[in-house]
């Protein structure tokens, strides 16, 4: 009796012990898939080894004003824009990550292919920013920022920069046009 109990017990121990897999495409905070906050640029092959990660060559990057990093996945499709804190530094941090994909989604459903209505159901808006042709979107709780073409707000916002731009002037409807998440 005593071995079954100890079996049982051991047995229990082993399966509560067993993680589950990661989802590789949840964002949540400081984290999408199995990219962190803490991942450095050298970690990235690691990070996605069944996808194709493309940089820029030096030269091309001293030319540009960024240095972006692409991940495709096998078939090609753009998964992320990753943009690290210093460029052409192997231990650089990743600073900002563009999501290219609708495969990608917050624990709370939310992705490129969401609506500004999905956005404020489901997270706290913490600031809207008014741009030149945007409004953008901040969400603290998971380190996003949602931009929104600003055609898809009522005509007397479309033109105005200097106008504080408030939730309950954007639809409910108007499309998400870039879903980025900040890291410092």
């Amino acid at each position: 009796m005593k071995k079954i109990i100890l079996s049982l017990v051991i047995v229990g121990c082993l399966l509560s012990s067993c993680s589950k897999e990661q989802d590789p495409f949840l964002i949540a905070n400081k984290q999408i898939g199995m990219l962190t906050d803490s991942t450095q640029v050298s970690d990235l092959s690691m990070v996605f080894p069944n996808d194709s990660i493309v940089k820029l060559k030096n030269e091309e990057a001293f030319q540009s004003a960024n240095y972006d990093i692409e991940v495709f996945d096998k078939s090609g499709k753009l998964l992320l824009i990753l943009s690290p804190k210093k460029m052409l530094d192997s231990t650089s941090l990743i600073s900002t990550i563009k999501i290219e994909d609708a495969r990608f989604k917050t624990k709370k459903g939310i992705s490129i292919n969401s609506t500004f209505g999905d956005i404020q159901k489901n997270y706290k808006i913490s600031s809207i920013h008014n741009t030149l042709k945007n409004a953008v979107i901040f969400v603290n709780e998971i380190n996003a920022f949602f931009t929104i073409d600003k055609k898809e707000l009522p005509a007397s916002l479309q033109f105005d920069t200097d106008t504080e731009i408030e939730a309950i002037q954007i639809p409910e409807t108007a499309k998400i046009k870039y879903f980025m998440i900040g890291w410092n």
